[in-house]
């Protein structure tokens, strides 16, 4: 895979490509990088699609927003901009796994198809939060509004624990490789990555420079979550699919944790492909 860049929203974005063809646009999680999608990107290809793989804003080597914003509106305007300085038609779908998959939700409407990974909409993640267990799991967003966030973040095993967390019995050194250089290797990084939790609670506040996305933006998405996710529980499935728009489908991907589209490659291109269908 090439790796390139592209200047959207005031931003130099990196990004991954293979193929050609109608864009596919793919967007990663945390700790996560672009290399996630390394499974998927060549069947994408392979179907007649130009797949791209952005790093998001603030993740080596794409630029660190010198406004710091990393609220939800301003990843909807970097995949919406992205869309456009990338050549991408109507015939462009999107692809997005945990903070890529915010966008998703937002932005659905405006590409052909939609793809949403281990995050459902946030009407179907807001009362979670008041679950004993889902507030066990997610300590990691609480620690993370503190000025202790960095230095626990860059601690040996942090990382590594999350992945192994989330992802129960899922061999991750590959992927930690490519998440410490894109994120360790440079503390600006780590916390430009820790931004966008603090600004999903609100401690640090909107920029205001981004406009929240149009409603009339949404659109059908194709929601699928790993049945042994360590971070956000496969219960919240049954709450996503109130909260998707009309034409949506849910699945729950078996033997998959978080990252299920690294642990059952396979069966989540199946999915995902047979949602998109021809290029």
């Amino acid at each position: 895979m090439e790796i390139r860049t592209v200047h959207a929203n005031g931003l130099e974005f990196a990004y991954l490509t293979l193929g050609d063809g109608p864009l596919a646009l793919c967007l990663h999680g945390f700790p996560d990088t672009a290399h996630t999608w390394r499974h998927l990107m060549p069947a994408l290809a392979e179907r007649g699609y130009r797949a791209v793989a952005p790093f998001l804003r603030g993740y080596a080597p794409t630029e660190i927003p010198a406004d710091g914003a990393y609220e939800g509106a301003a990843l909807a305007a970097d995949v919406l901009a992205l869309h456009e300085e990338l050549g991408g038609g109507a015939d462009a779908v999107v692809i997005g796994h945990d903070w890529g998959a915010f966008p998703v939700h937002q932005c659905a409407g405006r590409f052909r198809r939609a793809v949403a990974l281990a995050v459902p909409p946030p009407g179907a993640l807001a009362g979670s939060f008041f679950d004993y267990e889902q507030l066990r799991r997610s300590f990691y967003i609480f620690l993370f509004q503190t000025p202790l966030a960095e230095t626990a973040a860059a601690a040996p095993g942090f990382l590594e624990g999350l992945w192994r967390d989330w992802s129960p019995g899922y061999d991750a050194a590959q992927d930690l490789a490519f998440v410490r250089r894109s994120l360790l290797d440079d503390p600006a990084n780590l916390a430009a990555a820790i931004g966008y939790y603090r600004a999903m609670l609100g401690t640090t506040p909107p920029s205001g420079r981004y406009p929240e996305p149009d409603p009339e933006a949404r659109g059908p998405v194709l929601y699928l979550h790993g049945a042994q996710d360590g971070c956000l529980g496969a219960g919240l499935v049954k709450d996503a699919v109130a909260h998707l728009p009309g034409g949506s489908r849910a699945e729950i991907v078996a033997d998959a944790g978080h990252f299920l589209h690294l642990e059952r490659p396979d069966e989540v291109n199946r999915l995902i492909l047979d949602w998109l269908g021809p290029a």
